[in-house]
């Protein structure tokens, strides 16, 4: 094993308690309810329906109670609000859930009958309305149930109060307008009630469960369940009908039937269950001496299919376990568990077999406690502040906005090479490929090599053209192969994405680091815009590269050793990295699918290569490394050093993803809850690496996200400064100043908007925004596509491309049917099919 260094983790990881537990106001009924729908709308917590013995024990001859009334509470704090006679009948033991404002109840009985019914309860703020809204296949209680990729899913239970078996039955309706009961019976395992229902990326979890079986005297006996399924609900097939495929997961520590449904989904990747029955002591006539159920609850990691212990649900002050069972000791089974804002409900329930409950529980998410360290905090401030001292040396060279955009052509090749690597390679697209192939396998690994193929298509077509010009600005070439108006759309298109995509750039990142560093995500964000800014004012474009190529090798260096702590971590070494993945299937290279919906083989290869063609070919952001170059081999050495340079690069990191498998499919109670599921490289590098080595790994993640600011920042005033708002200024003292003014306000731009993204919810419109633009984006390769390739096409040519490449790829995006990796293709293709007809059919066209 390694040294002891590398085997200390967070003080939070100790206990494996998950969550820390409160109570709330207990329910205003001094027996609680077994079987009531808990759920939430508009903010209101809610309590409905349930069963109970209110006059006294069953074993001593009192009547089982149904209800139809409910209670609401609005906050913590408040006070319970009773509510008579809500539902139509009594109803106890059917599933709740929330969709969109409202709960949903489905299902549910009494001593009579069960129902099929689904009907919404919404809370109106001062009353709480029922209203009929669907019916299931088939009457069910004792079910379970979850909302996965818009649809009401029930699963088992009973279909009378007399049922002797349960219900097999997958059910299903739909939550739009198209509402229809469908019913899917699969023999994939043991029919059951009572089960704990979960979702998780749009798989629909079963675990634990009751079976029913006949004894040798034909006598109906329970069987406690502990095995666990999984089915992904995400793509329906044509004729809507679900090819449902169950697929067994690992089994839980024990039976947990009854357990408060659905389990909670805690982070990314971990659903959580509470207590359950484990049936220890089934048969046992044990009355008001039971000692009740376990209170242990478990984690599933549906990534690495491992439970973990996830803590215990708390004993209430006054319980002492070695004296009689009190009724404060208490964890309860049929009742629902609810996400409330930022707590996680167990409302009421059944304390013991004929015992209730009132109490409430709330859980919140239990913060690890995170220390970096102070030679990890040395390493990060040495390094960015080396960042800082090299753009103050380089800025002695800046005589010129010559210099400033372009280095002065004193670029060698192997350092724009790394530079072009360095700009690809974002903090975003660090993090994200290991993450990435963490939780899938390598299939993606195509999109990353295909540079490999679009390199001789830049080297030998669109070099040429943009060398042999002499523009500073990519978008120069549109203006003298077509027209200023088209130069004009190519540069604002660039700039409005760029201008969007530097608060992203900045703001993900940060998230990762500040949750895995403690440090204030504000404070991420302010000291990465301010260095970035900095230097790449005081440098320009020479700063810019030389901070990319220390970028490359600290990051490189990084998941070299990430990967060696792992391999000499793990007992099998790196045999059980490939053992692991193996059986897993984490190392699949192919999904021979290729249908254009999914992310099969067919759809990568095209992307891969369109997707690789955009930049390489009309992005100011890599175009200018090249054209910093002192001659025409140079440039072409510097694009096939990225190139092959991805290569390896490529299969490092992939591999680094399915090491991280490994490490953590060998050890789950190392890997907290992580919020996002890009965090998981930075959680191994704080909690796993030597300090120092973590340290310098972390700056270079910080470096990283710099270097995309930086990059947008440069090619960003460069193009403004030479395509928008051209002076015909001939002061190159003068343009330096104005470039150095461009790039220091647009520092200040995307740093304020990074900030201000984390302040406010409004990241979805901010990603709709960059959607919008990445329209033009993907027109716009293919404007340069049609100047290189088709020689006799004018301005109106490529006007009518560029519209009908924009419609295209609009329309592509408001269906399903083709996957969105493939826009770039579409905009490329369309933009060089339509002008190149534009041109057989308006031959003579001139601007």
């Amino acid at each position: 094993m390694l040294i002891p260094l590398l085997l200390a983790t967070l003080s939070a990881q100790g206990d494996g308690a998950l969550l820390e537990w409160s109570e709330l106001p207990p329910l205003p009924d001094a027996v609680g309810r077994a079987g009531a729908f808990v759920g939430v709308s508009n903010d209101a917590l809610i309590v409905a329906g349930g069963a109970n013995f209110p006059e006294g024990r069953p074993w001593d001859g009192h009547e089982k109670v149904w209800h139809s009334d409910a209670f609401v509470l609005t906050s913590p704090r408040a006070e319970w609000v009773h509510f008579k006679e809500i539902l139509p009948e009594p109803l106890a033991y059917g599933v709740a859930l929330q969709h969109e404002g409202v709960m949903l109840i489905a299902g549910g009985g009494n001593a009579e009958r069960h129902t099929d019914q689904v009907a919404t309860l919404e809370w109106d703020g001062e009353a709480l309305v029922w209203r009929p809204y669907a019916t299931l296949w088939k009457p069910t209680a004792f079910c379970c149930g979850a909302i996965v990729n818009g649809l009401l899913v029930v699963q088992g239970g009973l279909e009378s109060p007399d049922s002797t078996e349960p219900i097999h039955d997958l059910m299903f309706t739909g939550l739009g307008e198209q509402r229809g009961a469908m019913s899917f019976y699969r023999e994939s395992f043991q029919a059951r009630q009572l089960a704990v229902a979960g979702t998780w990326n749009d798989h629909f979890f079963l675990f634990s469960g009751v079976g029913l079986e006949r004894d040798e005297s034909g006598s109906l006996r329970r069987v406690y369940l502990k095995d666990a399924w999984k089915l992904d609900l995400s793509l329906p097939h044509a004729d809507s009908v679900f090819d449902l495929n169950w697929e067994r997961i690992a089994d839980l520590p024990r039976p947990m039937a009854a357990a408060p449904t659905p389990a909670f989904a805690l982070g990314s990747e971990h659903l959580v269950l509470f207590g359950g029955d484990d049936g220890a002591h089934y048969g046992e006539d044990l009355k008001d001496a039971h000692p009740g159920f376990p209170a242990t609850g478990f984690a599933y990691d549906p990534v690495l299919d491992r439970w973990r212990a996830a803590g215990e649900l708390p004993v209430a002050p006054g319980a002492d376990s070695t004296d009689a069972p009190s009724l404060d000791a208490w964890s309860p089974v049929t009742t629902g568990a609810v996400r409330w804002g930022d707590r996680f409900i167990i409302a009421t329930g059944e304390a013991r077999p004929g015992v209730r409950t009132p109490r409430i529980l709330s859980g919140s998410a239990r913060e690890p406690s995170v220390s970096f360290g102070t030679l990890n905090w040395v390493v990060v401030s040495v390094y960015l502040g080396l960042l800082v001292v090299l753009g103050l040396y380089i800025a002695r060279r800046n005589r010129s906005a010559s210099d400033f955009f372009l280095a002065g052509g004193r670029i060698p090749w192997w350092a724009a090479g790394l530079s072009i690597f360095g700009t690809q390679l974002s903090a975003i697209t660090f993090l994200a490929i290991p993450a990435k192939t963490y939780s899938t396998d390598w299939t993606h690994v195509v999109l990353n090599l295909g540079i490999l193929a679009v390199a001789p298509i830049v080297i030998f077509c669109y070099l040429p053209h943009l060398r042999r010009r002499g523009v500073t600005s990519a978008y120069e070439f549109l203006e003298r192969r077509f027209s200023p108006g088209l130069r004009l759309f190519g540069a604002l298109s660039f700039v409005l994405f760029q201008l969007g995509r530097m608060g992203i750039v900045l703001l993900l990142p940060a998230l990762a680091l500040s949750a895995v560093t403690g440090v204030d995500l504000f404070l991420c964000i302010l000291a990465m815009g301010i260095l970035s800014t900095l230097y790449t004012v005081l440098g320009g474009i020479e700063a810019v590269i030389w901070t990319d190529v220390l970028q490359v090798v600290v990051l490189l260096g990084g998941a070299l050793a990430a990967i060696g702590i792992i391999a000499f971590g793990l007992e099998g070494g790196l045999g059980e990295i490939f053992e692991t993945a193996s059986a897993n299937a984490k190392l699949r290279l192919v999904d021979w699918d290729f249908r254009l919906a999914t992310d099969g083989i067919l759809v990568l290869l095209l992307a891969s290569l369109f997707a690789n063609l955009i930049p390489y070919s009309s992005d100011q952001a890599v175009v200018q490394r090249y054209l910093t170059t002192p001659d025409d081999a140079s440039a072409r050495r510097a694009i096939w050093t990225n190139a092959w340079l991805s290569l390896p690069a490529s299969m490092l990191f992939f591999f680094l993803g399915t090491a991280l498998f490994a490490w953590y499919h060998a050890q789950p109670e190392r890997l907290a809850p992580l919020s996002q599921q890009d965090q998981i490289l930075p959680w191994f590098v704080a909690n796993e690496m030597p300090a120092g080595l973590a340290g310098l790994v972390i700056a270079g993640v910080f470096a990283a996200a710099m270097s995309s600011l930086d990059s947008s920042m440069h090619s960003v005033a460069t193009v403004t400064t030479t395509d928008i708002f051209r002076s015909g200024e001939r002061d190159e003292a003068a343009l330096l100043r104005r470039a150095r003014l461009v790039t220091l306000g647009l520092g200040v731009l995307g740093t304020a908007t990074a900030a201000l993204l984390a302040t406010y919810e409004i990241r979805s419109l901010w990603t709709a925004f960059l959607q919008i633009i990445g329209l033009c984006l993907g027109a716009l390769g293919g404007l340069f596509a049609l100047g290189v390739f088709l020689k006799r096409a004018t301005s109106v040519h490529a006007w009518i491309g560029v519209i009908a490449s924009v419609a295209a790829i609009f329309a592509a995006t408001q269906t399903d049917a083709i996957h969105d990796l493939l826009l770039s293709a579409v905009g490329v293709i369309t933009c060089l099919l339509v002008g190149g007809l534009a041109v057989l059919l308006l031959p003579k066209a001139r601007a």
